[in-house]
């Protein structure tokens, strides 16, 4: 009887650990943020992400960076949204992420895709570059992870509008996603 028990435990215990709960439904994840968003006196900085996808994974080292992280979480809250998985993955995905992503035309940006909203959830800026004085309406050149020395300047100027940022931090900021940038190699002949 306590070997029967024992392997029913085991059993019980094993699928408990096994088990993965689902994510977030968008709609939660969203709203979450801006209402801390709200009680901290700060933006939300919303990026579209998947579990494949190395500028992801990249955007999201710069940011927690320990050079970066302290000015991020002092100004913005960050609030990750699953989506585009592989086949296979989709259970990784927030419900209701493609839908976010559609209604602010990210869905054919390439990932990450990121915006920035202020605490009622009204965007302010988003990851794409458009000509100087064109509104967000108008279609830009998403930069993703920003790595080249315009994507990144473009990014320090959309932080410095929407947070309490001084010029020394935004120079440490933008220092650290200058390293994103693949190292460009020159062929030569002697």
């Amino acid at each position: 009887m306590k070997t029967y028990l024992a392997i029913l435990l085991l059993t019980l215990l094993s699928a408990t650990g096994f088990a993965q709960s689902a994510p977030a439904p968008t709609e939660t994840v969203l709203k979450e943020a801006c209402s801390k968003a709200l009680n901290e006196h700060k933006k939300v900085i919303v990026i579209f992400h998947a579990s494949w996808c190395g500028w992801c994974k990249k955007m999201e080292a710069s940011i927690n960076d320990p050079a970066c992280k302290k000015m991020f979480d002092d100004n913005y809250v960050i609030a990750y949204i699953d989506v585009l998985e592989n086949h296979g993955k989709e259970n990784l995905e927030n419900p209701g992420s493609l839908d976010l992503l559609k209604k602010y035309k990210g869905e054919k940006e390439g990932l990450p895709f990121w915006l920035i909203l202020d605490a009622k959830g009204t965007l302010l800026a988003d990851s794409e570059i458009r000509p100087e004085g064109a509104g967000l309406d108008t279609h830009g050149e998403s930069i993703g992870c920003p790595a080249s020395e315009k994507e990144v300047a473009y990014f320090a100027k959309l932080l410095k509008n929407t947070s309490k940022l001084n010029d020394a931090g935004l120079a440490v900021i933008s220092a650290r996603f200058r390293k994103n940038e693949p190292m460009k190699t020159t062929t030569g002949t002697n």
